[in-house]
């Protein structure tokens, strides 16, 4: 019987709790399970016995990761993957316009083709810059899971679903498509795939529909995902046609539980906090997205006190316009001590950990963090560069001066997905050229 062992050597380890701290340790991974088994210095390979008594082999394969910082890998608990594909195609915009005059009428052509390439470009960058598990809200969700498959991240996925301008049927069909996506592909790609249900946003899926279906989805305890609260003009319409803050609205649809995550959150008071905290729903941030529309500030430091479960993603490509978390822990790190004011707001560790355990936990994902018997989801970040010189404190590097190109090993599930900034499990060469040709057809179709 032979098991794998991966193990990284010769690192420092970023671990995050009440004292965050940076040590050095190597880390043993069971390639098999795909966890942690061991962090601790001089990791060798042992002899082993399986159940029976009988000698166990092992096959060990180790990382070099001196120089670097092995920490958790990023989560982008919000984006739309294959919008990469639509990349610097409309920008300086406020959302409604964006939405309704350029991204709306290009998605109208999009197909699964598209999607597909368009995912695995977006997948090529987030395991070069060090993100191991997403949250997708899109279409042609099939394309979407197998490009996961092939790669080797994690993520939770559905199908993204809007009813405004739809007649009964054509609304209803794709409600039941939201439904079947999440009850088919729920555990693939060896289960490194989960599902949500996915409305768009409270304004542009209709409350008749809503009841309903979210009712299907408590049955079956799949979680919701949706925009909510991300501009004052989603939020007003709500308040006028139903008499509610959003989020007292969501709550009387069922669309407020523990396992909900919500995008933005960016115009939300103290009583919509407090049921996010009461509830146990979360609220992604994105803050690169949030600033280039011009939606607002979220106030992170007041839904962090209350206790409310803050993820980061970066929202899709065509308005961030990368899929870099480092650039949006740093942004979420910045903007927070701007909205409130504050220096010492968003501080650097607890940035971080909104991009890695904060995700994690509002995804109901494994990983976010670096201890025996998590899951191996592991990033090694070199240190070893101007920009990062000297390291007088490696959580403030991290949280304030890495990028995403200083990630030198990517690990998910245990797999070594990127070593030595060399992609393992996908042809990046070829994804690009793919990714090129259909955007280009894309745009032509629209025109």
């Amino acid at each position: 019987m032979t098991t794998e062992v991966l193990i990284i050597t010769g690192g420092y380890v970023l671990q995050l709790g009440q004292d965050p701290d940076v040590i050095e340790a190597d880390i043993r991974i069971n390639g098999t399970t795909g966890k942690i088994t061991d962090i601790g210095t001089d990791l060798v390979p042992t002899e082993r016995t399986d159940n029976n008594g009988n000698d166990g082999e092992q096959a060990v394969q180790t990382l070099d990761a001196a120089g670097c910082v092995v920490m958790p890998g990023l989560v982008n608990a919000h984006t739309h993957a294959a919008m990469t594909l639509l990349r610097g195609f409309a920008d300086d915009k406020p959302l409604e316009a964006w939405l309704r005059e350029d991204i709306w009428p290009a998605e109208a052509e999009i197909t699964s083709a598209d999607v597909r390439a368009g995912t695995e470009l977006a997948i090529v960058e987030m395991i070069q810059s060090g993100t191991t598990a997403f949250a997708d809200m899109y279409f042609h969700v099939s394309e979407v899971v197998a490009a996961i498959a092939g790669a080797g991240l994690r993520a939770r996925v559905g199908h993204g679903i809007v009813t405004t301008g739809k007649d009964d049927e054509a609304a209803r069909n794709d409600l039941n498509k939201g439904l079947q996506v999440a009850r088919k592909y729920d555990g693939a790609a060896d289960g490194r795939v989960h599902t949500a249900f996915m409305p768009h946003s409270l304004t542009t899926v209709g409350e008749e529909y809503l009841q309903d279906a979210v009712s299907e989805t408590r049955n079956d305890d799949i979680p919701v995902h949706y925009h909510a609260n991300e501009t004052r003009s989603e939020v007003d319409p709500i308040v006028t046609n139903h008499g509610q803050r959003p989020l007292v609205y969501a709550a009387t649809l069922g669309m407020l539980s523990a396992s909900d995550f919500l995008a933005h959150g960016v115009h939300v008071d103290t009583d919509e906090i407090s049921r996010l905290a009461e509830t146990g729903a979360s609220i992604i941030h994105c803050p690169a997205s949030n600033m280039k529309l011009a939606s607002g500030i979220a106030p992170i430091p007041a839904l962090l006190d209350a206790g409310v479960t803050v993820g980061l993603g970066t929202d899709g490509a065509a308005s961030n316009n990368d899929l870099d978390m480092f650039d949006e822990l740093r942004d979420a790190a910045m903007l927070g001590k701007i909205g409130a004011d504050d220096a010492a707001a968003v501080p650097a560790a607890q940035a971080i950990h909104m991009a890695t355990a904060g995700g994690a936990d509002a995804l109901g994902l494994p990983g976010g963090r670096v201890e025996e018997g998590a899951a191996a989801d592991l990033i090694a970040v070199d240190l070893d560069s101007p920009h990062l010189t000297p390291t007088h404190n490696i959580i403030s590097h991290l949280a304030y001066a890495a990028r995403g190109s200083d990630v030198k090993h990517t690990i998910c599930d245990g797999t070594v997905l990127m070593r030595n900034r060399e992609v393992q499990t996908i042809d990046v060469e070829a994804v690009v050229e793919t990714a090129e040709t259909r955007a280009e057809s894309l745009i032509e179709r629209m025109n």
